[in-house]
Formats: structure tokens, sequence, C-alpha cells
């Protein structure tokens, strides 16, 4: 059989329709792994996706076999990446433009779904993790890495990101054995929500599920579950359910969806 031959584009960028953006990781004859043009091509864009008021719900999956297989280890420390600076500095600054990924994730209005099919490796666990729903092909695997390599197992903010989803003690599992774990696991920990056939083909359906939702009501109901997971208290929590609930009411959409739902009932 013949060698996969390099994709043209380390990243593709599509609408199905103009509310949902696909971010396909395209680098299938390497699993996806994180190189410094795919690195630079999901900062332009989730810079894009940001930016652009229509798109409502992103999908994030990779093409191929794989999810995304984690740092491309033929090439740890791209020069390119550093900037012109020498190490530590370089690496520093190639470290925290991987690990900001994961901030613009968490940051975009737009909920994220994750799609994942095969290996979600390192950076690529990151990636998935840092996402607001996940979705796993039966052939998904999960695994940290980051120990395995000779560094700290902690790294793109797995040791935020994971605990909160499955809790500190799966967390400290995963993390500290690196050990790596199968679709129903995940399903079973709570790391992803639903496993099926065709992951891609699911998260398009939530995304279309989420789109027949308020504008305004989709985007701050992200805001206020990430930020309430970092809440002191219940009542600080409720301070901003409460001013989130009362600015979606002002904006009209509450009485056109009392109307809808009331005609359905009818």
């Amino acid at each position: 059989m013949a060698p996969a031959q390099p994709s043209a584009q380390p990243l593709e960028l599509t609408y199905p329709r103009p509310d949902i953006a696909v971010i396909t990781l395209n680098r299938p004859e390497k699993l996806n792994a994180l190189s410094y043009e795919l690195v630079e091509g999901l900062h332009t864009a989730l810079d894009g996706i940001a930016a652009n008021n229509e798109c409502r719900v992103v999908v994030l999956t990779g093409a191929g076999r794989g999810f995304c297989s984690g740092l491309d280890l033929s090439n740890p420390s791209p020069p390119e990446a550093g900037g012109g600076t020498e190490f530590p500095r370089s690496g520093m600054r190639w470290q925290e433009r991987i690990a900001n990924l994961t901030v613009k994730l968490h940051r975009l209005r737009q909920p994220v779904i994750a799609a994942v099919n095969g290996a979600a490796y390192g950076g690529g666990f990151a990636l998935a993790a840092a996402s607001d729903i996940r979705v796993a092909a039966e052939s998904a695997r999960f695994c940290t890495q980051f120990i395995k390599l000779g560094i700290g197992g902690c790294d793109i903010g797995v040791s935020y990101t994971l605990p909160r989803i499955i809790g500190a003690g799966p967390a400290f599992d995963l993390i500290l054995t690196a050990r790596a774990i199968d679709a129903a696991e995940a399903l079973r920990l709570g790391l992803v929500t639903r496993v099926c056939d065709d992951a891609l083909a699911e998260a398009l359906q939530i995304a279309e599920t989420l789109c027949g939702y308020g504008k305004f009501g989709l985007e701050s109901t992200k805001q206020v579950l990430w930020a309430n997971l970092d809440a002191g208290c219940l009542e600080n929590a409720l301070h901003v359910e409460n001013r989130s609930q009362i600015l979606a009411s002002s904006g009209g959409g509450v009485a056109e969806f009392s109307a809808e739902f009331r005609h359905r009932r009818r």
C-alpha cells in the first residue's frame, strides 16, 4: 500500500449552513498531529469564528482515522514558533501558543462540539476537553500521554478542564498513569456524553438543535455554565444566572418562543 500523501491544507473550515462552522484537522497521514502550520491554522479559524456573528455553533473534528494524536514529534520545536528567540524563551512561546488554543475554545461565544473519531491523545485530548460537548465514535480512544514523553502530566489545560468534567479522582488517574481509555469507558466516566457510529453526523445534529434556540440565550448559557464552575458559592452562581435570564428576556425572543411553544401544545 502506498503511503498516505500529505494534505494540501492542514485545516479545513467549512459551513454546512451559515450558522454552523465545522473545523476539520486535516493531516490524516499524521493522525492530525499538531504541527506549527496546523496550530496557526486553528488560531486563524477560531479568530475568524469569534468575529462571525452569523455563526452560532462550532463542530471540531479530525479527518481520516483519528481526531488528533497530539504534538507532531517529528518537529516538536519548530524554529518559526519561537519568534527568533533562544531557548527557553522560544520553547515558552511555542508552549503558550499551543495552550492558548484551549483558551480560545473556552472564550468563544459559540458552543463547541468535539466529534471524536479514533485517537484523541495529548494535545488532541486537551482540545476535546476544552470543548463544551464531546461525542465519540466507537473507534475513539483518549489518553493524556504527556507524562509518557518525559514531561509533566499536566499540559494544555487538562489539569483544569478534566477534573471539572469527570471529577478529581478519575482525572488524577488518567493524568498520572496516562492510560488510554476507549469510547465505552469515556462514556461511563462522563468524558463524552454520546457514543455513536458517526460522531460527526451526531455532532451536526446537536448543532442543528442548538441553532433552534434563542441567540443570546445560547451564548449566555455557555458563558454562565463556565463561569459558575468556578463560583465560590450558590449565591454567587445565582447572581450570574439571574442577570443572564433578565438580559435574555429583554430581547423579545421570549414572547416569540412562548407563542411557538403554546402553538405546539395546541
